[in-house]
């Protein structure tokens, strides 16, 4: 591939990635863990999605598959062939197998997940031999503001836990 090509490559899984975080911000405003993700088959958002889980009171609530239901509703296709979602946080194990379910053809992440990511950091189930379709990725678009987003919420949360401790010890000694 030529230079030209990487480059613009590059500056479209950026531009995407950017779309992602401003999603992450969406799911941090309702107090969820901020991930973003979004769909795009021929340079067209198909589906876009936040983590809900905590708010809809669901364990599948993550970022990418929001992404992939409303994108199988838009397309009338729960095929995903052709498309590539950008997330701002590897997928775990269950959005990884619902990718691959899914059929997307390229996986493009911000920030790894050494925990329980599953497209190369802990596992990897995009990419598994022993499945029918395995997804290109690109891994670390942006990755140093999708991760410090997430460190910060983390970092947040820790704080107002302290912060509420300190509050109840004050008041019940």
């Amino acid at each position: 591939m030529s230079d030209l090509l990487v480059d613009t490559q590059q500056a479209i899984d950026q531009k995407w990635m950017k779309y992602a975080l401003s999603l992450a911000d969406r799911a941090e405003l309702q107090d969820e863990i901020p991930v973003g993700a979004i769909l795009v088959k021929d340079g067209v958002v198909i589906g876009e999605g936040w983590n809900l889980s905590i708010s809809n009171h669901d364990a599948c609530g993550h970022a990418e598959i929001m992404a992939i239901r409303e994108a199988g509703k838009q397309i009338q296709n729960y095929r995903l062939i052709d498309c590539t979602l950008y997330v701002t946080l590897e997928p775990c194990p269950m959005c990884a197998g619902a990718l691959v379910h899914a059929r997307v053809k390229r996986l493009v992440y911000g920030a790894g997940d050494y925990k329980t990511g599953a497209a190369g950091s802990v596992y990897n189930l995009v990419r598994s031999e022993k499945s029918n379709h395995q997804i290109e990725v690109s891994a670390g678009v942006l990755s140093e503001r999708c991760a410090t987003k997430i460190s910060d919420f983390f970092k947040r949360r820790r704080q107002e836990k302290i912060a509420l401790k300190k509050q109840q010890a004050a008041i019940n000694p």
